[in-house]
């Protein structure tokens, strides 16, 4: 489910438990909201929202943390892409093919993980779209050195390309999997919706207040938003920077 999806639902579950609790203030009797049962309702609340902040503190922190290691990630990948094209260019002409083909691969990932970039490479002839690391590994270890600093050059592009392939396969895996809980995140709409439903309680039926509450809610969903969308550097709204890749690919080849 999308994060925009995710958002809305935490947002109608909040907002309606305020209104139900606005409702069923009409149906309580008087002595149901003493001021002996209001001050056990606050302290309920109060714990609550203490326990709320502090799961909503944790999951930021959390997707903040995905957010930062795939970017340094990202940033180390484009510094690799680099090396690897400068030791294939020490190599000799013999690697202007591999060249070439580091080239594609770095092209083809920057349109398909960020196709708004296309304008700015739409120059790049990128040829076989299916073109992968794995095929550049492989050209790799088709080279037959002639002498030392041959095989050095060949043994140091192997390396980094060995280290550009983990990086990509571990991007995968944390794109399909996501590193926020999903009872963690049950338990903190809960929460809020019980928080809000004391609002509600305690309240007046007028414009006003109604209008609050519906701000308070959509800004408790946005934090929800916030948080699925940094723990998904490579999709949504909030991405990851292109411009290790862009500035790797204004590199290569020369």
């Amino acid at each position: 489910m999308s994060p925009i999806a995710i958002s809305l639902i935490a947002f109608a579950c909040i907002f309606s438990g305020a209104l139900l609790g606005i409702f069923i203030r009409k149906l309580l009797p008087e002595h149901h909201l003493s001021a002996d049962s209001r001050d056990v309702i606050k302290l309920v609340t109060g714990m609550l929202a203490t326990m709320a902040a502090l799961v909503l503190g944790l999951l930021i922190a959390s997707a903040k943390g995905t957010f930062d290691t795939m970017s340094s990630e990202l940033r180390q990948t484009g510094s690799n892409i680099i090396l690897l094209d400068r030791n294939l260019a020490r190599y000799g002409p013999e690697t202007r093919e591999a060249r070439d083909m580091l080239r594609r691969v770095v092209t083809i990932t920057i349109r398909r993980i960020w196709p708004e970039e296309n304008a700015t490479i739409a120059v790049e002839k990128v040829g076989k779209l299916d073109v992968g690391i794995e095929d550049l590994q492989e050209k790799l270890w088709q080279l037959t050195p002639r002498n030392d600093d041959q095989r050095l050059h060949k043994e140091q592009a192997t390396q980094i390309s060995g280290e550009i392939t983990s990086a990509r396969w571990l991007l995968i895996e944390q794109t399909r999997q996501s590193s926020i809980p999903i009872p963690f995140l049950v338990l903190l709409i809960w929460w809020l919706t019980m928080i809000f439903l004391s609002f509600g309680l305690f309240c007046s039926r007028n414009a006003t207040v109604i209008t609050v509450l519906f701000i308070g809610a959509l800004s408790a969903a946005s934090a929800i938003f916030l948080i699925l969308e940094l723990d998904q550097p490579y999709g949504g709204f909030i991405k990851v920077s292109s411009a290790s890749l862009l500035k790797a690919l204004t590199y290569l080849g020369k």
